[in-house]
Order: structure tokens, then sequence, then C-alpha cells
């Protein structure tokens, strides 16, 4: 261990690297709820790629445990360190390296926050609009989970926005992919398979992001529904409207209620409409200049009139701005109930109604309760569980993903597997799929030392 220990601080600096006792508990643990968190052996803050590079060498050769760490805001225990391993963590590399006003590009390393390269590519009148709920988290952790959020609808998720990595592979090889470049039809295509893939197979050390422009007029309307199912129904007539909505998502009324709660809204919503609705659509609407927003503004509360919206409120200012921030903290309010799991299943758009009523019925049939909200346009349904027995809660969650894979969905729409929801996916998936997958992960990573327990179990030899 002294000499692991000195051979890092040669690379990192003994200012740059933790160990033992010294490690604060914040890189313990990211932010899922269930697993308790595990102090590791080292933190080695790296300040280049170079440094990255050498960093994983010497973990291959000693079989050390790797975990990358960006904010450490992700909802699955990816970022969850192993006892005898090490976090690399990117909070020196946090800087916007370039942005390209000719190609609609930034340049970052891992480390930036979504709210730092916000602020260095608005003067520009661009924008990243891959927006999660955290505003803190960190661009390598939208790599590292193909990060989605609100926006997806209309500008998708981070796999459509990631064009190009420099990475690090565990044998300190340094490579990069993609480019300035809107398509790549040269080979199989390395930046996609590493985006999404938890830091299981590289770390990403540079990020080439797709940038859109800051459209200057938006608005959010408001729309209750006393029926469930009719919310749900809306949502593929909203989005073939042609409105082009950059936010439609769905709260229940249970999580409405507690977002009200803690988050002190003023919605202007009269008492007797919200205690009778069932749910809500919020659409989000934007447009160039003021007159055109105001068209699409009326055109929508017409068109929810039509589908069965008891009434449409049209949010404003600091009405509108603080239901999105609610709406994207929603997880914190949820873990304020006492939610017992969280999950982010994403199922077609045409089957959230049916898979939504089965939830609510698995749930109430072992004495239990989910309730949440989600991006309706994208089929990404947030849930919260509530479920105290660990074992009965187990069985609940293995059926919900069950179903949502029979329907043909998926376990985790943008938070990831982890260490939370990778056994389901083991037990779920087609065997021969996950073994195809293990064999990408042991041809980039063949000391098994990235992330040992994310997707896949560990070896135990």
């Amino acid at each position: 261990m002294s000499d692991i220990t000195e051979r890092l601080t040669e690379i990192v600096g003994s200012h740059n690297l933790l160990a033992g006792d010294a490690i604060p508990d914040d890189y313990w643990h990211d932010e899922e709820l269930n697993h308790p968190p595990q102090r590791p052996a080292y933190v080695a803050k790296p300040a280049t790629a170079e440094e990255v590079s050498q960093l994983l060498k010497v973990a291959t050769e000693h079989r050390v445990p790797v975990t990358a760490r960006g904010s450490g805001t992700g909802l699955s225990g990816a970022a969850l360190p192993r006892e005898d391993g090490l976090v690399v963590s990117f909070e020196r590399m946090n800087q916007v390296l370039e942005v390209d006003t000719t190609n609609q590009v930034a340049v970052v390393q891992p480390g930036v926050t979504l709210l730092e390269l916000d602020a260095a590519t608005a003067p520009h009148q661009l924008r990243y609009m891959v927006q999660p709920g955290e505003l803190s988290s960190s661009v390598g952790g939208n790599v590292g989970t193909n990060a989605g959020g609100m926006r997806a609808v209309k500008y998708g998720i981070a796999r459509h926005n990631v064009l190009g990595l420099q990475a690090v592979l565990p044998t300190g090889e340094v490579i990069r992919t993609g480019g300035k470049i809107a398509k790549v039809s040269t080979g199989y295509d390395l930046t996609q398979l590493i985006v999404g893939s938890e830091g299981t197979l590289a770390l990403a050390t540079e990020v080439i992001v797709k940038l859109h422009p800051r459209l200057d007029h938006s608005a959010t309307v408001l729309a209750p529904f006393a029926d469930f199912d009719q919310v749900m129904e809306a949502v593929p007539q909203v989005i073939s409207s042609g409105l082009g909505p950059y936010i439609l998502e769905y709260i229940d009324n249970l999580t409405m209620a507690a977002l009200v709660h803690t988050q002190n809204l003023e919605l202007g919503i009269p008492d007797k409409i919200r205690d009778s609705c069932q749910a809500y659509l919020v659409v989000g609407l934007e447009n160039r200049t003021a007159d055109r927003l105001d068209e699409d503004v009326e055109r929508s509360g017409e068109l929810l009139a039509d589908l069965g919206a008891v009434d449409a409120y049209v949010l404003e200012g600091g009405s509108a701005r603080k239901l999105i921030e609610a709406r994207e903290n929603a997880f914190w309010t949820l873990k304020a109930i006492g939610a017992d799991d969280l999950i982010d299943t994403v199922v077609p758009r045409g089957a959230m109604p049916k898979f939504l009523e089965a939830v609510r019925g698995l749930a109430t049939a072992v004495g239990g309760g989910a309730a949440g909200c989600g991006h309706a346009g994208d089929g990404n349904v947030h849930l919260a569980i509530f479920c105290q027995d660990p074992d009965i809660r187990k069985k609940l969650l293995t059926d919900i993903f069950a179903l949502a894979m029979e329907l043909g969905g998926a376990i985790s729409g943008e938070h990831g597997l982890g260490r939370a929801k990778a056994p389901y996916w083991r037990e779920l998936e087609d065997p021969v799929k996950v073994d195809l997958l293990h064999r990408i992960k042991q041809t980039f990573d063949p000391a098994g030392i990235l992330n040992p327990d994310v997707v896949f179990a560990a070896d135990p030899e």
C-alpha cells in the first residue's frame, strides 16, 4: 500500500491525493438511496489526461478498483467506490477549453458543471441543452450516465449531443473519438459506446458537445386533468400538433402537492380544481419572437382543453421558473417525504397509460405505493417507490422492470444501472446480450479495474 501511495503521490502531488482517514465523506457516496457509503482507499485529483493515464496504469498494475467521480449527483450508485479502491475525481479538470461558434460546439473537461458551461456559452447566445435536474452535475457525469432531463423531448439526451471524446483506457492509452462533426460512418462508433458506460470502459478527459441557439422567449403552460389516463393520452397529441414543446412533463397529484408544500409554489390554481385533479401536464414552449410564442401558447391552451384538461394556466416569469426548478428537484422532495427507492424506467410513449396503471396496481397489491412525475414526451417514468420491506420491494421492482421490458422499454432511461439496478438487469435481460456486452467490457478493461461492481458483478476471483 505504501508503494501505491508513493506512486499516486508522484503523479498528482501530495496536495491532490487523499488517503485513508483524510478522505471526507462526500467522496464515499453519490445520491443513491439504499447502498451505504464506503470510504475508498484513495482519492486522486488529476489535472491532465496524462495524469489520468498514469493513475490508470498504476491501478491496472496493482489491480486497484477505480471509480470516476464528477459532482457525485448520480442516483444509481455508479459513483460509490470500493473500500480498497481509487476514486479519480475530476474536480480540477473543470475548464471550458473552447466555445466554437462556427461549428456550434464546446470543448470541455469532464469536471465542468452544467451551470459553468451555461455561463460560458451564454455570451455567444448558445446553450448545451442536456439539462438533468441538478445543474451542479458535471459534463463527465452526463457522459457516464447518458443523461437526459426535461428538454430531451426536443433536444435529445447526452448521446445525441456528445460528438466526440478524449478518453483514457485502463491500460493508460489515450484515444480520441468523433470530433466537431455531425456524423461518422467510419468503423464502429466508440464515442457512443463510451457514452452511457458508467465509467466501466474508459474515463473521458475531454468532451465535445453540441450547442443550440438560445431562444429569447419562453412560456410554461400548466394543465390539470381530472383523470390520469387523459394526461397520458394527451401527450402524443401535443407532440404531433407541431407546437414543438421543449418540455413535456407529467406530475401526479401526490407529487405536485409535495412540490407545492415544500417549495412554496404559488401556481394560481383554485383549491377546488387542485383537489379534484389526478395529474398535471407541464408544457414548455419557446420561440424566436414574442408574437409567435403567444400564438403557440393560445393554440396549446385550446388543444389541451379539447384533450380534456380542466383548464390551462399560463405561468410567466417567477412562477414558471419556480415550477420548473421544483420539478427538476423532485428527487429531493420525494426523498424528503420518505421514498424507499427511486426509478427512472422508460417505455414507449404509447405504453405509458398501461404501464402506470399496472405499476400502481403492483405497488398497492403489496401494501406499498408508487408516485411521481416524468418526461412524458419520451416515455421516461420517474417514480418514487414506497415499500419499506427490502425483500418485498425487491420483488416489486423486479415485477415493474419486467413489465417495462415486456412493453418494449428498459430499466433505466437516464440514471443508469449503477450498483442499484444492475442486478435486475442481469436477471431480466437476454443472456446473449449480457454476454456480448461483458465481452466488450473485457476487451476495454481486461484487468477489470473500472467500476467493477457497476453493470457487471465483479469477478469473485
